[in-house]
């Protein structure tokens, strides 16, 4: 084994690396950029590095830099976690040329699978399934259109290299094939530098289905079971679990052999696994779709039902041992969920978040936190589990990806292991960021998902359902009493010794020659309308604020929140309830009542272009800028014709959500209720 090994990644999984390595009794290397100094991937590492800037390319991109900080540490083997240069095989012969071991699978293999038109021809000839699609690499448009026309609509377009549903494309019309074959060019493009496509048959309602593998380098390969990842939202796995509720013991040891059989087609050795995709109305046509060369974000569900640790049989395969264990002793018992944490707000369809976190609280964290001095709360719930980079201080920003951690339940059978994971969400807190948790714990209490009855379709179909920007008014209450309990007059020794209270001093509505009145707070959620609570003295009499914590009873029901500042939480929902200043926003309406239309971000990041400049004449549905966060770009475009009155960033510029970036003005005909008709207009012009 390994006396030292670097992670050459960063958050949750650098975290779940490091708890293995703290139990194997090897020394652990974490690397940072500069955006993540103080955090807790950092903090509990045996050693740390800084390796650059915020920016990924500069840092944890950095084949160079990552090399000198495993040479400056003595670290014998880098573990590549996952997402990064994870699925790189160019970083995978650097470690192998710098005298380091790769915890991962040899080059080529790495380099075969993530083609996927290769991956495909080579587990074909091996006997394994594989979705009817092109042949070949390179097609020309034409090439793909007629091979779309062959395979009959509807298609899926795919790029070649790379994942996460990047430049994929569902055509159902043959008249749309020439617009989508170009546009998932460029989306493959600008996210893998290679723009090769693959046309594949759609299949209708389709069910995600993978199976974990693992190989040693003395030609023993097993696998590990299945995990269903047909919850996804725009291709993107937000549940998953083990075992699936689809599969039969005889279609489930197919569907193994057939993974065995794909990682023995590339020489694979370390923790893979083989994607299938599985027609839910005959789970033994399963198709092969690709395989990924690393370790899952959803591992650990297997190893929760199975009893293993992945990241340790990494290790010990990386240092040369041999599997001690052959198939027939893999068995699966219970059944575990998955659910990922992300930075994101769903009411404004899923827009990254940031912010500070104020306060949190992951259940299954507590032992593990509190072992490592990471200011947080946990509660334990039986069978649960966090993996998470996060504490109490953390800065969540635009720059990486917006998963947070993952909230993972176990139970001994699917219904208990549901039922804990809607708990444990309901118990996540992270006051200061907005996430899904919420939008998560719907999902898993609706119909569809208790029954197993899933597609990879099933969330899009149901979302509109399952996103709320509703509210409660019970959120409102609790803020005004956080408010009412700040303006209490602290006692003092002198009228503590007189046993008096200045009754004009308290903050109760109480009022010379008449009933106690009640008070009346302004409040506001950002992006909402603003609202104005009213607490009457028997509502105050009945609230309780406390460090942390604030219950109020509404229409006879009490209501307990989390706080942290202006921040309130309950049921893995959070708020941000700040005050409302009416006098103020009446001047702003009324400056703004000539038709000005700020434009703000819809999210925290960095605009990355600006089209226009102040005094340009702009047309409404004009891109006018581009803010991109996690990944992601926003188009910010002009809301109606008009004149830049203002600007407020550059390219460069990082920006909170909701800050102000631009001004429009409108053409002075946009509110003349005298201006010309559209054919007048169109005369003029000619």
């Amino acid at each position: 084994m390994f006396d030292t090994v670097l992670i050459a990644n960063r958050g949750e999984i650098a975290v779940r690396v490091e708890r293995t390595l703290r139990q194997l009794g090897v020394r652990s290397v974490a690397v940072f950029s500069d955006a993540d100094a103080d955090a807790r991937h950092v903090r509990e590492a045996d050693t740390a590095v800084r390796i650059g800037p915020a920016a990924a390319a500069e840092s944890y991109l950095s084949v160079d830099r990552l090399l000198e900080a495993a040479a400056r540490t003595g670290a014998q083997a880098i573990h590549p976690g996952y997402g990064f240069l994870a699925e790189n095989a160019r970083f995978a012969r650097a470690c192998t040329d710098a005298g380091l071991v790769f915890i991962g699978p040899p080059a080529p293999a790495i380099d075969l699978m993530g083609d996927k038109i290769r991956a495909k021809e080579t587990v074909a000839a091996a006997g394994v399934p594989v979705v009817p699609g092109s042949s070949g690499s390179g097609l020309s448009d034409e090439q793909l259109a007629e091979a779309a026309r062959e395979i009959g609509m509807p298609v899926l377009l795919k790029p070649s290299a790379g994942g996460g549903g990047k430049g994929m494309r569902l055509v159902r019309s043959e008249a749309a094939l020439a617009e989508e074959i170009a546009g998932a060019r460029r989306e493959a493009r600008s996210s893998f530098g290679d723009d090769t496509l693959l046309v594949e048959r759609w299949i209708e309602r389709p069910r995600h289905i993978e199976i974990q593998v693992l190989a040693d380098d003395h030609g023993q390969v097993v696998h590990l079971g299945e995990r269903e990842c047909s919850l996804q939202r725009r291709h993107q796995k937000i549940i998953e679990e083990a075992p699936s509720v689809l599969l039969d013991e005889a279609t489930r040891a197919a569907m193994g052999e057939a993974a065995v059989r794909a990682a023995r087609s590339c020489g694979y050795a370390g923790a893979g696994t083989v994607e299938f995709i599985v027609p839910g109305d005959d789970p033994s046509a399963y198709s092969f779709m690709e395989m990924n060369t690393r370790l899952q974000v959803e591992h650990p569900v297997t190893e929760l039902v199975t009893g293993l640790d992945l990241v340790e049989w990494q290790l010990r395969v990386a240092a040369g041992e041999r599997l001690d264990f052959a198939q027939a002793d893999v068995t699966l018992t219970g059944h575990a969920v998955e659910a990922r944490i992300c930075a994101e707000i769903p009411a404004r369809g899923f827009l990254p978040s940031g912010g500070t976190i104020l306060s949190l609280r992951e259940p299954g964290a507590e032992g593990e936190r509190q072992a490592h001095g990471a200011r947080t709360e946990g509660v334990r719930i039986e069978g649960v589990r966090t993996d998470s980079g996060l504490s109490e201080g953390t800065e969540v920003g635009s720059t990486y990806d917006p998963m947070l951690s993952k909230v993972i339940a176990y139970g001994p059978d699917r219904p208990t292991a549901l039922r804990r994971l809607r708990a444990a969400l309901a118990d996540t807190v992270t006051l200061g960021v907005p996430t899904n948790a919420g939008f998560l714990r719907r999902l898993l209490a609706h119909p569809a998902v208790v029954a197993g009855d899933l597609d990879t379709g099933l969330v899009e179909r149901e979302v509109a359902g399952l996103v709320t920007d509703e509210v409660p008014p019970e959120v409102y209450a609790a803020a005004a009493a956080v408010r009412q309990d700040a303006l209490r007059p602290t006692t003092t020794t002198a009228t503590a010794a007189s046993g008096w209270t200045d009754p004009f001093s308290v903050p109760n509505g109480w009022r010379l020659g008449g009933s106690p009145a009640p008070l009346a707070f302004p409040l506001r959620v950002p992006g909402l309308e603003p609202a104005v609570h009213e607490v009457r003295p028997e509502d105050a009499a009945r609230s309780r604020v406390e460090p942390g914590r604030v219950t109020v009873t509404v229409d006879g029901v009490t209501h307990t929140f989390h706080r942290a500042g202006t921040w309130l939480g309950r049921d893995g929902e959070s708020w941000n309830v700040t005050d409302h200043d009416p006098v103020e926003a009446a001047l702003l309406g009324a400056a703004g009542a000539g038709g000005n239309e700020s434009l703000t971000a819809p999210m925290p990041g960095t605009v990355t272009v600006v089209k226009v400049a102040v005094g340009d004449v702009v047309s409404a549905g004009q891109s006018l800028l581009v803010v991109e966060a996690m990944k992601m770009e926003h188009v910010i475009s002009a809301p109606h014709d008009g004149t830049v009155s203002g600007l407020d960033v550059i390219p460069g510029s990082t920006v909170a959500m909701d800050q102000v970036l631009a001004v429009i003005t409108p053409n002075q005909t946009a509110h003349d209720p005298a201006r010309k008709t559209g054919d007048e207009s169109a005369q003029e012009n000619r």
